[in-house]
Order: structure tokens, then C-alpha cells, then sequence
């Protein structure tokens, strides 16, 4: 778990590099902070288990069975990306992981609907709907509630709560804050989400309930916290401060939490970790020259990605692709 949380904080900061470097353009939402969660709850599950998000899915994206190149030449447009350099930061996915989503919300009755395939198909495997604090007051949330326990669904809820929606605090925008009493019949579960073994536990916990005991959804809230700004183009310091940011580095930062753990039980030693630390190095930015190195998609790539393989139909409705001139594009 150690390496996963520095290799995915470390792949965030190349992209933070990569973008200020004007390598990596649009939206781009990062993680740095949130390592418990994302490492804590691929820990806590079953490889067949299904995960949504919304944004600062990256890390999701690489636990889940993508590649740390990957994930960065989809963030470069490369044609060697994830999503073959359409998708960019938002859109990336993997069998077991269902993105990445752009609208703020719509993730988590999508994530209803494939914990009921689950249950109507006889899956013994639950789905974790994630969303953040400033998508707690959407309306489509509290029906996926609904339709959750009204169908008894394998379903776990998941507030990432990291204080701010975009630059709005909680308290300003929720007028109740303790949002994992929020799922109205749905039992909740507040969370420690700086602490890895707090958020394994957790999401251990909420599987068997899920899966094994068979008792329906349940919401787990991860009361964590992100270093940087909404997205690369806010600095994060017009509505908080320097100080509440550098006093949560210094006390509350998971990976450090992580290596007390481990030096106090005497799992592996301060050298050791030193070197994991240099592995995982290594292995960004071996992954940052590959994702670099990749080509960018050509303008024929725009027609392809439209369908499933295997479903595209045999007569293309409207205009044929001959009749639409390239140089629009």
C-alpha cells in the first residue's frame, strides 16, 4: 500500500508538471491528499467489484488495471492514452472502473444501475458510487439513494468530503455537514479518509454488509482533504489559507501517517521505505518518457471509439464520412 500511495501521488505531481508546462491542456483535477482513499478502497475490495467517480479519478484508473502511462498520455492526448487521447482527465476507464465522469452528480445513478445489474444477473460483487461534498445537494443523488434501498441494492455510497467544493466551503453550501447521515434510511459511516488503515477497514466493513450479509446499500463518508486547487487553473488560496493548507501537510498527510505505522510495528525500516520511495520514482518517470513518446491521434481516429467492437452497424445514418470535410476539424 506504501508504494501505491507514493506512485499515484507521484504521477499527480508529473501531471501538475506536465501541465504548467503547457503539456497538458483542459480540465485537470488531482488527487494530492487523497491517497488513502483511492489505495485504502482498492485494498478493501474484490478484483470483480465495480468503482465510479467523478473527477480526480486517476488513481482509481491505474488500481483498477490501467498503467501509469496510460493514464498520463490520455492527460497528454497521446494516442497511446487510456481512452486513445480522447477522453482526457475526466474520461478514463478500465473493465472494472466506470470513470471518470464530467457532469457532477450523474456518476452516482450510474453506479446504482450497475450494482442492480449485479443483484438481477445473481453477482455477489458490490458497486461504490463515489462523489464529492459539492455533489452531496444533487437532486439525482438522493433518488439513487432511493432506488438503492428501495431495491436493496449492493450499492456503497461514497462522499470523498474534501471540504470544498470547487471554492466553496461545506458549511456554506450544505446545511447539513455530517453527510453520511444524509442517505435518509441508508445507514452511514463517517470515516478518518487521511488514514489508509481507517479507510481499508472501512470499506471491508461495507462490503460485507453489502455482499455478504446481503443487507443493502450503506454510505460511507471520507472526511479527506486535497493540497491543490479545484482543477490546475484554481490556486486553491483565495478561499482558504496557506496556513490551514501547510498545517494539514504537516499533520494529517496519509502517506506519512502510513510510514508511522509501519516503523512503530516494525514492518519494514526507514531504508527500506527510502527505497520504495526511489522505486516508485523511477517508475513515474519512466512512465512520464512513455507517455511523452506517444503519437497523437490522426484526424481519421475521429470516426473510430463511436461504437462497442463488434456492434458498429453496416450503413452509417446521414452524412457519409467522404461527404465531411477534415479541415473543419
Amino acid at each position: 500500500m506504501y508504494k501505491q500511495m507514493q506512485v499515484v501521488r507521484r504521477m499527480e505531481m508529473a501531471a501538475d508538471s506536465l501541465y504548467k508546462a503547457k503539456l497538458i491542456r483542459g480540465f485537470c483535477h488531482l488527487a494530492i491528499g487523497q491517497e488513502a482513499v483511492s489505495v485504502g478502497l482498492e485494498h478493501g475490495i474484490h478484483p470483480n467489484d465495480r468503482v465510479i467517480t467523478a473527477y480526480r479519478c486517476h488513481p482509481f484508473a491505474v488500481l483498477r488495471g490501467g498503467t501509469i502511462t496510460g493514464v498520463l498520455a490520455e492527460l497528454l492526448g497521446r494516442k497511446t492514452g487510456m481512452s486513445s487521447g480522447k477522453g482526457g482527465s475526466m474520461h478514463i476507464f478500465t473493465p472494472t472502473f466506470f470513470g471518470g465522469n464530467g457532469i457532477v452528480g450523474a456518476q452516482v445513478p450510474v453506479g446504482t444501475g450497475v450494482a442492480f445489474a449485479q443483484k438481477y444477473m445473481d453477482e455477489r460483487h458490490a458497486t461504490f458510487a463515489m462523489y464529492g461534498d459539492g455533489a452531496s445537494n444533487q437532486g439525482q443523488v438522493f433518488e439513487a439513494f432511493n432506488m438503492a434501498k428501495l431495491w436493496n441494492l449492493p450499492t456503497i455510497f461514497i462522499c470523498e468530503n474534501n471540504k470544498y467544493g470547487m471554492g466553496t466551503s461545506a458549511a456554506r453550501s450544505s446545511s447539513n455537514t455530517e453527510y453520511f447521515t444524509r442517505g435518509d434510511t441508508i445507514p452511514g459511516v463517517q470515516v478518518n479518509g487521511m488514514d489508509i488503515i481507517a479507510s481499508l477497514q472501512a470499506v471491508r466493513f461495507a462490503r460485507r454488509w453489502a455482499v455478504d450479509e446481503q443487507k443493502g446499500p450503506l454510505l460511507l463518508e471520507f472526511v479527506t482533504y486535497r493540497y491543490g486547487g479545484h482543477s490546475m487553473s484554481d490556486p486553491g488560496t483565495t478561499y482558504r489559507t496557506r496556513e490551514e493548507v501547510q498545517r494539514m501537510r504537516s499533520t494529517q498527510d496519509p502517506i506519512r501517517g502510513l510510514q508511522r505505522y509501519i516503523e512503530e510495528w516494525g514492518v519494514a525500516t526507514e531504508q527500506e521505505l527510502k527505497y520504495l520511495d526511489k522505486a516508485a520514482k523511477a517508475e513515474v518517470d519512466k512512465a512520464v518518457e512513455e507517455a511523452k513518446a506517444g503519437s497523437e491521434p490522426e484526424p481519421e481516429d475521429l470516426w473510430t471509439d463511436i461504437y462497442f467492437k463488434g456492434s458498429e452497424p453496416g450503413v452509417m445514418r446521414g452524412r457519409e464520412r467522404e461527404e465531411v470535410s477534415l479541415d473543419l476539424f
